[in-house]
């Protein structure tokens, strides 16, 4: 008489011995980044899924019913998922999103709008990507150091559709860019109460698991219109007071250019007559011009594909320039026809985003993600007169994947893959990493940091080479949130891929 063999478990205890040890290595041992750590984690938990499921029904000696139920219920259970739980996105580490599929509508959740009065519309605009001068630094706004007597007042909060855009302010429009279903918007809303002033759409949609839903761009306020680029590529002149539709282009589709994996997120640049934006196309069509009034093209120039950043206006090496962040490259173009000036090649390999800082000295800090870190370029003419682009120093002590960092009385501050650090431009030295704010934004307003975090928290902070000081928080949302804040005088924008809201933040007193 055969004995009955009993269940052969040490398969699965190897199995689950092994993917422990994996686990503990890269997030305890490892000095990895936090984008390829969730890599690995879901790779080795994906493994031993597998290979769990291989043990059970061809190794682990269970009667074959068993097996046969088991095996049922493990392809039910695959085949029912995609219908109750679905990926809303990453986090800027790569961590995927799930929640409980919903019935949202495409013009956005169910959050309440509300508004309370406003003392007086802002003494200052806010009028395209990253402020004024298009470098993230406000001029003193006269905000309080301390944000607990008293603290930020919301003003309104409202639903929105998808989208990492930003606000841009004129007065008493703060304007944005969503997606509401098939329809990609650019919507102006009333400072004063947050409803909406006019809308205009194009039926257009970008939408992958990794990147989201949505526009992704700043619209550009400039006079009395509004530029948009939208993140399949449309380019659009809107008039400011109404929305109507005074020209637009199909980047993608006149340029011959390839659609960035994340869509594009260029925010046009209004430059002498021309409203600038990279379009990608090669045989010259990298960075475009077209003109103001009629959108005709005044020039082009480069053959990069696009990057994610957007071209903005400076001087280095006593020229006047266009600088952009390419897919391969950064450089300078000359305004006046387009040009390259210089070129300095950079990593393909991982998304371009962060705008590169202006420093003094025609010193430019350029940084990247995903482990590839930063270079301080010095920008000189040679000996025949052109310029060009030298290395003064490189650290892996910034790797800034999409935000945007500042500069304040000699040291920069920005989130090293999600870390706030403080580096000595001089030397590319660390003085500083704390406070884990994950993939966030940042604005210097006079002397204080403005920090929207990638959990929803705004964090003011002070800029101190000495340490890490928070002065004041709180929780604008509860969710993750990739968008710029925008500070109009002392009215705070904020926004992520559902709500906006808008806060008034305390003046200094006495």
């Amino acid at each position: 008489m055969t004995r009955a063999r009993g269940i052969r478990w040490w398969p699965l205890v190897l199995i689950v011995f092994l993917a422990a040890g994996v686990l503990g290595w890269v997030w305890l041992l490892s000095d990895g980044i936090g984008q390829f750590k969730t890599i690995a984690t879901l790779s080795t938990l994906a493994t031993a899924v597998i290979l769990s499921a291989l043990w059970f029904l061809l190794l682990s000696r269970l009667g074959w019913k068993v097996r046969v139920l088991g095996l049922a219920v493990m392809l039910a259970g695959v085949l029912a998922l995609p219908r109750w739980v679905e990926i809303r996105g990453v986090t800027g580490n790569l961590l995927p999103l799930v929640s409980w599929k919903s019935a949202r509508t495409a013009a956005g959740p169910e959050v309440e709008s509300r508004a309370t009065p406003l003392a007086a519309l802002p003494q200052a605009d806010f009028p395209q990507f990253l402020g004024p001068d298009r470098n993230g630094k406000l001029a003193e706004m006269g905000l309080a150091s301390g944000w607990q007597s008293p603290p930020p007042r919301e003003i309104w909060r409202r639903a929105v559709g998808d989208g990492w855009s930003a606000f841009a302010v004129r007065g008493e429009l703060a304007i944005t860019q969503e997606q509401r279903g098939g329809e990609e918007l650019v919507v102006a809303y009333d400072l004063a109460t947050g409803d909406v002033r006019w809308t205009h759409a194009d039926e257009a949609r970008y939408e992958t698991t990794i990147g989201g839903i949505g526009p992704r761009a700043t619209p550009t306020i400039d006079g009395g219109r509004v530029y948009t680029m939208g993140a399949t590529g449309i380019l659009n002149a809107l008039d400011l007071a109404t929305g109507a539709e005074l020209w637009s282009h199909d980047l993608i589709a006149e340029y011959g250019a390839t659609l960035p994996d994340w869509g594009k997120s260029c925010s046009p640049l209004a430059i002498d007559e021309g409203i600038v934006v990279s379009a990608g196309g090669d045989r010259g069509r990298s960075l475009v011009a077209f003109d103001r009034e009629t959108g005709a093209e005044i020039w082009s120039g480069g053959d990069d594909a696009s990057g994610y950043s957007s071209p903005l206006v400076t001087t280095l090496a006593g020229v006047r320039q266009i600088v952009v962040f390419n897919k391969a490259s950064v450089a300078g173009h000359d305004p006046g026809d387009g040009s390259v000036l210089w070129s300095f090649p950079w990593s393909r390999e991982q998304p371009n985003v962060a705008q590169p800082l202006v420093l003094a000295g025609d010193r430019l800090l350029v940084s990247s993600g995903y482990g590839v870190g930063a270079k301080l370029l010095r920008i000189s003419r040679g000996a025949d007169g052109g310029l060009g682009a030298s290395v003064l120093w490189e650290t892996p002590r910034l790797k800034a994947k999409f935000a945007h960092y500042v500069d304040f009385e000699g040291y920069v501050y920005g989130l090293d893959d999600g870390v706030l650090v403080c580096l000595d431009p001089a030397t590319g030295e660390r003085c500083w990493k704390r406070g884990r704010y994950g993939h966030g934004q940042l604005l210097l307003a006079g002397g204080l940091i403005v920090l929207q975090a990638e959990n929803g928290d705004v964090v003011l902070i002070e800029p101190n080479p000495e340490e890490l000081t928070e002065l004041g928080r709180f929780a604008a949302f509860d969710r993750k949130t990739w968008n710029i804040p925008a500070l109009a005088g002392t009215y705070l924008l904020v926004r992520n891929d559902r709500e906006a809201a808008m806060y008034e933040l305390p003046r200094e007193t006495g």
